[in-house]
């Protein structure tokens, strides 16, 4: 089991972030995972930096914490040569500590450069695995070429590759991307408590590290928590169809208008009692995850930073599965 710290890159400036990644660090956080947007999830959380930037700075301001992407998208607001190529740095600069988590994106990010987010789930799943052979391509050396139906490299080549290439954890919800996963990555990323998401992964041959996101939010009381996940984070509620789908944050703001803090203590773990946190992580330990990533959206960091280190670290790292696995 390893535990990480997620970076809310929407919620706070790219110093504060770096900060946040130093006392993850100090407080045995085994990796801290940061987003890989263009636009927040609300127009109310007021940041968005650019996650590549802020990486390399966590990685010259640290020395043991690994690094993650959660996730990037390398298909249409990047070509993946261009992340090949950033991932490669980052992993020299990082001394090998960077996990290259990329996924299918979203349109609130993708839809900016122009050509537009294709309409249906397929082509951008064809258009990720394409993707993720370029990468691999490219960090097998030399000058390279490739033409699909979708994205196409000219004779390019990435001159500063590590001796190992970063591990490549794939986001998945379901059977085609779990096959993406499993085919062409090195390891799974989710944000659901599912447990037929790491079969399916399994399925198809995935061997690897399984990463998942937990939502919570400290503050010390449990209401205080609520609230502060509700004004910036009700977004998580509703669903990765949605959230795959809509164009800015105003759409967020509107689809979620209804949601309340009733609602939040329902997906979120909330307030100062470890013991729920805990009952929070445990699905997703059945569901055969085995890289938890704390998500926490409550209002202070440093006390949530302090809460981890005092009352969580020990008790996370001892959940093990409670029912039959596969």
């Amino acid at each position: 089991m390893q535990v990480g710290y997620k970076l809310a890159a929407e919620a706070f400036g790219p110093a504060e972030l770096v900060r946040q990644a130093v006392r993850a660090e100090r407080a045995g956080f085994d990796f801290v995972e940061i987003s890989d947007h263009y636009h927040p999830w609300l127009d109310n959380q007021g940041h968005s930096p650019f996650a590549w930037t802020v990486l390399g700075s966590i990685a010259a301001k640290t020395s043991t914490i690994g690094l993650a992407t959660g996730v990037t998208c390398p298909t249409v607001r990047y070509h993946p040569a261009i992340i090949a190529q950033a991932a490669a740095t980052l992993a020299l600069l990082s001394e090998g500590r960077f996990v290259l988590g990329v996924g299918s994106g979203e349109r609130l990010n993708e839809h900016v450069v122009g050509p537009g987010f294709p309409e249906t789930v397929p082509p951008r799943h064809a258009m990720l695995r394409e993707a993720l052979e370029i990468i691999r391509l490219l960090w097998d050396g030399g000058y390279r070429s490739y033409e699909g139906k979708y994205l196409q490299l000219a004779d390019a080549r990435v001159f500063d590759l590590p001796e190992e290439p970063p591990l490549i954890a794939v986001a998945a919800s379901g059977p085609p991307s779990a096959r993406i996963a499993a085919e062409l990555g090195d390891g799974l990323f989710a944000t659901e408590a599912k447990q037929q998401i790491t079969r399916h992964y399994r399925d198809a041959g995935g061997t690897g590290p399984r990463y998942a996101e937990v939502p919570m939010a400290w503050a010390p009381d449990e209401n205080t928590a609520a609230e502060a996940a509700l004004r910036t984070s009700r977004w998580a509620l509703t669903g990765w169809k949605v959230m795959s789908e809509l164009p800015n944050p105003v759409n967020f703001d509107a689809a979620t208008s209804t949601v309340r803090a009733e609602d939040i203590l329902e997906k979120f773990a909330c307030g100062p009692d470890p013991a729920r946190y805990v009952e929070a992580a445990q699905p997703f330990v059945d569901a055969g995850f085995d890289r938890l990533v704390m998500q926490n959206a409550g209002p202070d960091p440093d006390g949530f930073i302090d809460f981890y280190e005092s009352e969580l670290d020990a008790r996370i790292r001892k959940l093990k599965p409670t029912g039959t696995q596969f």
